[in-house]
């Protein structure tokens, strides 16, 4: 039985069908990478797994049992969780801050409680301390120490998308999605993320399941791939296999002649 698992998934909304007969599997540990032109579902794709929507018809399988039609909260509790295309962090709060609301689902006490206990000799002041502790480590981790206490918005755009994958990680989750995470980052901070990514993967035994505009990127990561367009899969495979797929190079990748530049 696969880890995860996507059976003839299909969504609608209103009379555009939005995706159709998706259907794949990720193995534990795995980097499993989706593909495809703007446009073509992947998105939606990763808000039917995480419970902002629910899927019309198939199923959703994660670590054993079927979890369409799950709250978003229901789904992280499960180990569950997500960066977004568009980073959702709070401006007005510090790095340390932001990580902290990734802890939320373990709270017993609440975040603000517990926050209010700190230092009083309580439960929710031990509580808070377990948790501040393990933020620590994930900011010891992506190297984020220079900026605990800064506000996020005030922090270049590469540094808040590692926060944000910063407040995932404290979610301590088996499985982590991660839409675009490398979009608008310069080169160099291409190079960190890719390094980060490997690192959830080998070091914290993370299954990654990842959407990525960057050929490169996926192709360098990505144990197989999945390419779709218009709602629909085209192939499944290493990335090879994906790259000299006819339909991915017509579809995402441009025309053949552009083939080396994808290589």
């Amino acid at each position: 039985m696969s880890f995860f698992s996507i059976d003839n998934l299909a969504i609608s909304f209103g009379g555009l069908q939005a995706l159709q007969k998706i259907r794949f599997d990720v193995q534990e540990k795995e980097v499993f990478a989706i593909i495809g032109p703007n446009g073509a579902g992947k998105t939606t794709l990763f808000n039917c797994i995480n419970g902002i929507y629910h899927p019309d018809t198939g199923t959703i399988r994660f670590d054993g049992r079927e979890i369409q039609g799950l709250r978003p909260d229901q789904i992280a509790r499960l180990g569950i969780a997500r960066t977004f295309q568009n980073i959702e962090l709070f401006a007005n709060m510090t790095t340390m801050e932001n990580i902290m609301l990734g802890r939320h689902v373990f709270m017993r006490t609440g975040l603000f409680r517990g926050a209010c206990m700190w230092g009083r000799r309580s439960f929710a002041g031990r509580e808070e301390r377990s948790h501040r502790r393990r933020v620590e480590e994930i900011i010891d981790l992506l190297q984020l120490q220079s900026v605990r206490g800064k506000l996020v918005g005030g922090l270049p755009y590469g540094t808040q998308k590692m926060v944000e994958l910063a407040r995932a990680l404290a979610l301590e989750p088996k499985l982590l999605l991660l839409d675009e995470p490398c979009a608008g980052m310069t080169s160099e901070e291409k190079q960190d993320m890719i390094f980060w990514i490997k690192d959830i993967q080998d070091d914290l035994g993370i299954t990654i399941l990842l959407i990525e505009h960057d050929m490169r990127m996926v192709m360098d990561i990505s144990d197989r791939i999945l390419a779709i367009n218009f709602g629909q899969p085209i192939v499944t495979g290493t990335a090879d296999e994906v790259r000299r797929h006819p339909e991915v190079l017509k579809a995402y990748l441009g025309e053949e002649d552009d083939r080396e530049s994808a290589a």
